[in-house]
């Protein structure tokens, strides 16, 4: 655990990082050259060569990729659930099977629970419409 802990600091360096050299960069130009507007010679203006900071900018930027590929793989804690710390509800008990009821008038076996019966629920009618 204590990798995850150094490699995410090592990311937010390389964020820090990154950030600065972007806003180290020499802009471009203006929109209105992207555009076609001004005198520019190409879309974008003319192709410079690769600088310190744009080499940077590319390392620093895989980088972070990387780190964050990383980081997602080493956070994984397993397979779980949003319900993972909740306990379970306890297994239902298991039924005894049903045993055949003594005859009428015959004494139960001792301790044998006496067999109950359920009575029928009522019927319910429908209301009658009124005519």
């Amino acid at each position: 655990m204590i990798w995850y802990y150094l490699f995410t600091a090592i990311y937010v360096v390389i964020c820090l990082i990154l950030l600065l050299v972007v806003l180290l960069q020499q802009g471009k130009g203006d929109m209105a050259a992207a555009f076609g507007g001004g005198s520019s010679q190409s879309a974008f203006g003319a192709r410079a060569g690769a600088t310190l900071l744009s080499k940077a900018t590319a390392v620093l930027a895989a980088l972070f990729m990387l780190g964050a590929l990383t980081l997602a793989i080493i956070g994984q804690r397993g397979p779980g659930s949003l319900m993972g710390g909740v306990p379970s509800a306890p297994p239902p008990k298991p039924v005894a099977p049903a045993t055949a009821a003594p005859a009428p008038g015959t004494p139960a076996a001792p301790g044998t629970p006496a067999p109950t019966t359920v009575p029928p629920a009522p019927q319910q009618q429908p209301p009658q419409q009124p005519k």
